[in-house]
Protein backbone atom coordinates (compact mmCIF):
# COMPACT_ATOMS: atom_id res chain seq x y z
CA UNK A 1 0.00 0.00 0.00
CA UNK A 2 1.11 3.55 -0.67
CA UNK A 3 1.49 6.19 2.04
CA UNK A 4 -1.69 7.96 0.92
CA UNK A 5 -3.60 4.67 0.96
CA UNK A 6 -2.35 3.88 4.47
CA UNK A 7 -3.25 7.38 5.68
CA UNK A 8 -6.73 7.16 4.18
CA UNK A 9 -7.40 3.82 5.83
CA UNK A 10 -6.25 5.13 9.21
CA UNK A 11 -8.29 8.34 8.93
CA UNK A 12 -11.41 6.48 7.83
CA UNK A 13 -11.12 4.22 10.87
CA UNK A 14 -10.61 7.20 13.20
CA UNK A 15 -13.64 9.01 11.77
CA UNK A 16 -15.80 5.93 12.25
CA UNK A 17 -14.57 5.46 15.83
CA UNK A 18 -15.19 9.09 16.80
CA UNK A 19 -18.63 9.08 15.22
CA UNK A 20 -19.60 5.90 17.06
CA UNK A 21 -18.25 7.30 20.35
CA UNK A 22 -20.57 10.27 19.82
CA UNK A 23 -23.51 7.94 19.35
CA UNK A 24 -23.64 8.38 15.58
CA UNK A 25 -23.48 5.99 12.66
CA UNK A 26 -19.99 5.62 11.20
CA UNK A 27 -21.22 6.61 7.75
CA UNK A 28 -22.86 9.83 8.99
CA UNK A 29 -19.57 11.67 8.44
CA UNK A 30 -18.05 12.05 4.99
CA UNK A 31 -14.35 12.59 4.37
CA UNK A 32 -13.37 15.40 2.02
CA UNK A 33 -9.74 15.19 0.88
CA UNK A 34 -8.24 18.67 0.56
CA UNK A 35 -5.91 18.32 -2.40
CA UNK A 36 -4.83 21.94 -2.87
CA UNK A 37 -1.15 22.28 -3.85
CA UNK A 38 -0.94 18.53 -4.41
CA UNK A 39 -0.51 17.25 -7.98
CA UNK A 40 -3.09 15.31 -9.93
CA UNK A 41 -0.98 12.20 -9.37
CA UNK A 42 -1.67 12.41 -5.62
CA UNK A 43 -5.39 12.77 -6.25
CA UNK A 44 -5.26 9.80 -8.60
CA UNK A 45 -3.51 7.77 -5.90
CA UNK A 46 -6.15 8.67 -3.31
CA UNK A 47 -8.91 7.87 -5.79
CA UNK A 48 -7.31 4.49 -6.38
CA UNK A 49 -7.62 3.87 -2.65
CA UNK A 50 -11.33 4.60 -2.77
CA UNK A 51 -11.55 8.33 -1.98
CA UNK A 52 -14.14 10.06 -4.20
CA UNK A 53 -14.55 13.64 -2.87
CA UNK A 54 -11.79 16.25 -3.18
CA UNK A 55 -11.53 19.94 -2.32
CA UNK A 56 -9.59 22.78 -3.89
CA UNK A 57 -8.94 26.36 -2.70
CA UNK A 58 -7.69 27.90 -5.94
CA UNK A 59 -9.82 28.05 -9.06
CA UNK A 60 -7.18 27.65 -11.77
CA UNK A 61 -5.38 24.82 -9.98
CA UNK A 62 -8.62 23.04 -9.22
CA UNK A 63 -10.04 23.30 -12.73
CA UNK A 64 -6.80 21.91 -14.14
CA UNK A 65 -7.06 18.80 -11.97
CA UNK A 66 -10.76 18.37 -12.69
CA UNK A 67 -10.13 18.40 -16.43
CA UNK A 68 -7.12 16.07 -16.19
CA UNK A 69 -8.96 13.58 -13.97
CA UNK A 70 -12.45 13.85 -15.41
CA UNK A 71 -12.40 10.20 -16.48
CA UNK A 72 -12.28 9.17 -12.79
CA UNK A 73 -15.72 10.68 -12.13
CA UNK A 74 -14.73 12.32 -8.84
CA UNK A 75 -16.71 14.82 -6.75
CA UNK A 76 -15.10 18.25 -6.56
CA UNK A 77 -15.68 20.89 -3.87
CA UNK A 78 -14.48 24.49 -4.01
CA UNK A 79 -13.67 25.69 -0.48
CA UNK A 80 -11.62 28.86 -0.97
CA UNK A 81 -12.61 32.53 -1.11
CA UNK A 82 -14.41 33.16 -4.38
CA UNK A 83 -14.13 36.39 -6.38
CA UNK A 84 -16.77 37.50 -8.87
CA UNK A 85 -14.45 37.10 -11.85
CA UNK A 86 -13.85 33.43 -10.99
CA UNK A 87 -17.46 32.26 -10.52
CA UNK A 88 -17.95 31.13 -14.13
CA UNK A 89 -15.10 28.62 -14.03
CA UNK A 90 -16.34 27.29 -10.70
CA UNK A 91 -19.97 27.05 -11.84
CA UNK A 92 -18.90 25.16 -14.97
CA UNK A 93 -16.55 22.65 -13.34
CA UNK A 94 -17.16 22.03 -9.63
CA UNK A 95 -19.92 19.97 -8.01
CA UNK A 96 -19.97 21.86 -4.71
CA UNK A 97 -19.11 25.37 -3.52
CA UNK A 98 -18.73 25.60 0.24
CA UNK A 99 -17.56 29.20 0.50
CA UNK A 100 -20.63 31.25 -0.48
CA UNK A 101 -20.77 34.30 1.78
CA UNK A 102 -22.41 36.93 -0.43
CA UNK A 103 -25.65 36.94 -2.38
CA UNK A 104 -23.86 38.39 -5.42
CA UNK A 105 -21.59 35.35 -5.61
CA UNK A 106 -24.54 32.97 -5.31
CA UNK A 107 -26.46 34.85 -8.01
CA UNK A 108 -23.52 34.62 -10.40
CA UNK A 109 -23.05 30.91 -9.72
CA UNK A 110 -26.77 30.36 -10.36
CA UNK A 111 -26.73 32.30 -13.63
CA UNK A 112 -23.55 30.61 -14.86
CA UNK A 113 -24.46 27.02 -13.96
CA UNK A 114 -25.52 25.17 -17.10
CA UNK A 115 -29.05 23.70 -17.02
CA UNK A 116 -27.45 20.59 -18.54
CA UNK A 117 -25.53 20.00 -15.30
CA UNK A 118 -26.96 18.84 -11.97
CA UNK A 119 -27.69 21.69 -9.52
CA UNK A 120 -24.55 23.12 -7.92
CA UNK A 121 -24.47 22.05 -4.28
CA UNK A 122 -23.64 24.98 -2.01
CA UNK A 123 -22.86 25.75 1.60
CA UNK A 124 -22.82 29.15 3.21
CA UNK A 125 -19.53 29.97 4.90
CA UNK A 126 -20.04 31.43 8.36
CA UNK A 127 -17.35 33.37 10.20
CA UNK A 128 -17.97 31.81 13.62
CA UNK A 129 -14.84 33.34 15.17
CA UNK A 130 -15.49 36.92 14.07
CA UNK A 131 -11.96 37.35 12.70
CA UNK A 132 -11.65 40.22 10.24
CA UNK A 133 -9.09 38.22 8.26
CA UNK A 134 -11.49 35.32 7.71
CA UNK A 135 -14.01 34.94 4.91
CA UNK A 136 -17.59 34.15 5.77
CA UNK A 137 -20.76 35.92 6.72
CA UNK A 138 -21.60 36.73 10.32
CA UNK A 139 -23.98 34.33 12.09
CA UNK A 140 -26.55 37.15 12.40
CA UNK A 141 -26.58 37.69 8.63
CA UNK A 142 -26.63 33.98 7.75
CA UNK A 143 -30.38 33.45 7.95
CA UNK A 144 -31.48 36.03 5.34
CA UNK A 145 -28.63 34.98 3.03
CA UNK A 146 -29.55 31.30 3.39
CA UNK A 147 -33.18 31.93 2.43
CA UNK A 148 -32.11 34.05 -0.56
CA UNK A 149 -29.64 31.42 -1.79
CA UNK A 150 -32.17 28.62 -1.35
CA UNK A 151 -34.53 30.42 -3.73
CA UNK A 152 -32.02 30.64 -6.61
CA UNK A 153 -32.35 28.28 -9.59
CA UNK A 154 -29.65 25.72 -10.44
CA UNK A 155 -28.31 25.83 -6.88
CA UNK A 156 -29.13 23.50 -4.00
CA UNK A 157 -28.37 24.87 -0.56
CA UNK A 158 -27.03 21.97 1.51
CA UNK A 159 -25.81 23.56 4.74
CA UNK A 160 -23.09 25.57 6.46
CA UNK A 161 -19.29 25.63 6.47
CA UNK A 162 -16.88 27.21 8.94
CA UNK A 163 -13.15 27.54 9.52
CA UNK A 164 -12.62 28.48 13.18
CA UNK A 165 -9.45 30.22 14.28
CA UNK A 166 -6.40 28.06 14.90
CA UNK A 167 -6.33 27.48 18.64
CA UNK A 168 -5.17 24.97 21.23
CA UNK A 169 -8.12 25.97 23.40
CA UNK A 170 -10.34 22.90 23.12
CA UNK A 171 -13.27 24.54 24.86
CA UNK A 172 -13.15 27.48 22.46
CA UNK A 173 -13.06 25.27 19.38
CA UNK A 174 -15.95 23.18 20.60
CA UNK A 175 -17.86 26.40 21.22
CA UNK A 176 -17.30 27.42 17.58
CA UNK A 177 -18.48 24.06 16.26
CA UNK A 178 -21.49 24.10 18.56
CA UNK A 179 -22.39 27.59 17.32
CA UNK A 180 -22.46 26.39 13.71
CA UNK A 181 -24.57 23.35 14.60
CA UNK A 182 -27.05 25.49 16.50
CA UNK A 183 -27.22 27.97 13.63
CA UNK A 184 -28.09 25.18 11.23
CA UNK A 185 -30.76 24.08 13.67
CA UNK A 186 -32.33 27.55 13.62
CA UNK A 187 -32.28 27.58 9.82
CA UNK A 188 -33.98 24.18 9.69
CA UNK A 189 -36.59 25.40 12.15
CA UNK A 190 -37.06 28.37 9.83
CA UNK A 191 -38.06 26.05 6.98
CA UNK A 192 -34.82 25.21 5.18
CA UNK A 193 -33.79 21.61 4.45
CA UNK A 194 -30.11 21.46 5.35
CA UNK A 195 -28.18 18.22 5.80
CA UNK A 196 -24.57 19.41 5.79
CA UNK A 197 -22.25 20.77 8.48
CA UNK A 198 -18.81 21.15 6.93
CA UNK A 199 -16.42 21.72 9.82
CA UNK A 200 -13.24 20.18 11.13
CA UNK A 201 -9.78 19.85 9.61
CA UNK A 202 -6.77 17.64 10.24
CA UNK A 203 -6.02 19.15 13.65
CA UNK A 204 -9.55 19.36 15.07
CA UNK A 205 -11.85 17.04 13.12
CA UNK A 206 -12.52 14.76 16.08
CA UNK A 207 -14.01 17.64 18.09
CA UNK A 208 -16.01 18.71 15.04
CA UNK A 209 -17.50 15.23 14.64
CA UNK A 210 -18.42 15.16 18.32
CA UNK A 211 -20.30 18.44 17.74
CA UNK A 212 -22.21 17.23 14.69
CA UNK A 213 -19.99 17.62 11.61
CA UNK A 214 -21.25 15.69 8.59
CA UNK A 215 -18.29 16.59 6.37
CA UNK A 216 -14.68 16.93 7.54
CA UNK A 217 -12.01 18.53 5.37
CA UNK A 218 -8.63 16.83 5.71
CA UNK A 219 -5.48 17.47 3.74
CA UNK A 220 -2.34 17.02 5.82
CA UNK A 221 -3.63 13.86 7.48
CA UNK A 222 -4.03 12.28 4.04
CA UNK A 223 -1.35 13.75 1.81
CA UNK A 224 1.26 14.85 4.36
CA UNK A 225 2.78 18.23 5.10
CA UNK A 226 2.67 20.72 2.25
CA UNK A 227 5.88 22.13 0.87
CA UNK A 228 4.15 25.37 -0.16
Amino acid sequence: MTTISINLQAITERIAAVAQAAGREADSVRLLAVSKTWPAASVREAAGAGQRAFAENYVQEGVGKIIELRHLDLEWHFIGPLQSNKTKAVAENFDWVQSVDRLKIAQRLSAQRSPALPPLQVCIQVNVSGESSKSGISPVEAMPLAHAVAALPRLQLRGLMAIPEASEDIALLRQRFTALRELRGRLVTGGLELDTLSMGMSQDFEMAIAEGATLVRLGTAIFGERST
